[in-house]
C-alpha cells in the first residue's frame, strides 16, 4: 500500500505465492484510517473488497473491466458519463463477507466515464458521491495520481533487486525484503522538501524538474549507516549535504508521453552464487 503524493510505502507485505493479490490488499485496507482515499487498479474490484474499504470509514475510486459485471456494462453501452449505482452482494463474495463479518448490504457507488485520447474510455467506480465536492472532471486526474505506484514496483524491482535474497530460509527472505523497503521510504523521507528548490532553482526552464530518484537512493543508501551512529548534531550536517547532490541530480517532467507496452516471458532470475557487490 503505496502513499503516491508522498512516495511512501506506508505497508509492505511478502507472502506465499497462494495468496493472491487480493487477499494481501485485504491485509492492507486493515490498515485504512478513516477518510482515507484508496486507489485501485482494475484487477482488484470485487462486492466484498468494496464492502472492506467501506467498513473502514475510508474511501476508494477504482478502475474496472467494462465487462465485470452487467450493471458496469449497461453503464458503458448507455454513454452516459457517470452514474449512481447499487451494487447488491453478490454469492462469490459471500464467504469473504461471512469471514470478516461484513454487513450483508448494497452499496451505494458511483460509476464514472474516462475518455481516452484513443477513443476509448475508461469505466471508474467509486465511493465520491457528491457531485459538487467530486466533479466528474477531476476523476482523470485522480486516478492518474496511481502511476507512482507503478513507478515504485520498477525501483523495488530494478534499482534496488527486491527479488534478489541473500538466502534461501524463510527468516532471510523476510530480513532482506524489509530491509530494501527501508531505504527507499528513508530516501523519499529525507529529500521531499527538496522539490520546492528544484521548482524555485528551475522556474524558468521550459519543463518542470525533479529529482533524479535512482542517482539519489544511491546517494543515501550510502549514508543509512551513518545517520544511525553519528551523533545528533552531526545529523543535520549529513543531510544538507544529501540536499545539496538532490537538487543538482535532476530530469525534466515531460508531460503526455507515451509509450507501448511490451510484455514478455523473462524471468529476472538472480543466482546465489554471484550476489552483486554492495
Amino acid at each position: 500500500m503505496f502513499d503516491p503524493l508522498n512516495k511512501i510505502t506506508v505497508d509492505a507485505i511478502i507472502a506465499s505465492k497462494n495468496l493472491v493479490e487480493r487477499e494481501l490488499a485485504a491485509f492492507h485496507f486493515l490498515k485504512l484510517m478513516p477518510n482515507d482515499l484508496i486507489l485501485l487498479d482494475r484487477g482488484y474490484p470485487a462486492y466484498w473488497m468494496f464492502n472492506l474499504i467501506i467498513s473502514q470509514g475510508a474511501d476508494f475510486c477504482a478502475r474496472i473491466q467494462r465487462k465485470r459485471w452487467k450493471v458496469v456494462r449497461r453503464f458503458y453501452n448507455s454513454g452516459k458519463k457517470e452514474k449512481i449505482i447499487s451494487l447488491p452482494i453478490f454469492s462469490s463474495s459471500m464467504k469473504q463477507r461471512k469471514e470478516m463479518g461484513l454487513d450483508l448490504k448494497s452499496l451505494k457507488l458511483r460509476l464514472i466515464r474516462v475518455e481516452l485520447d484513443t477513443g476509448k474510455a475508461d469505466i471508474l467506480v467509486t465511493t465520491l458521491l457528491d457531485k459538487r465536492m467530486y466533479p466528474h472532471e477531476q476523476f482523470a486526474e485522480l486516478y492518474h495520481l496511481r502511476w507512482p505506484v507503478e513507478e515504485d514496483y520498477k525501483t523495488m524491482k530494478k534499482r534496488i533487486e527486491i527479488e534478489n535474497f541473500s538466502g534461501k530460509s524463510v527468516l532471510s527472505v523476510y530480513q532482506d525484503f524489509h530491509a530494501k523497503v527501508f531505504p527507499i521510504n528513508l530516501t523519499s523521507a529525507l529529500v521531499f522538501q527538496t522539490q520546492s528548490v528544484i521548482d524555485n532553482n528551475t522556474q524558468d526552464r521550459l519543463h518542470r524538474y525533479q529529482k533524479n530518484f535512482a542517482q539519489t537512493l544511491s546517494k543515501v543508501k550510502d549514508v543509512i549507516p551513518l545517520l544511525f551512529v553519528r551523533p545528533k548534531n552531526k545529523l543535520s550536517s549529513i543531510i544538507s549535504d544529501i540536499h545539496a547532490v538532490v537538487v543538482k541530480t535532476i530530469e525534466p517532467i515531460r508531460p503526455g508521453r507515451k509509450y507501448p507496452r511490451y510484455f514478455n516471458n523473462r524471468s529476472g532470475c538472480f543466482h546465489y552464487c554471484y550476489q552483486p557487490l554492495r
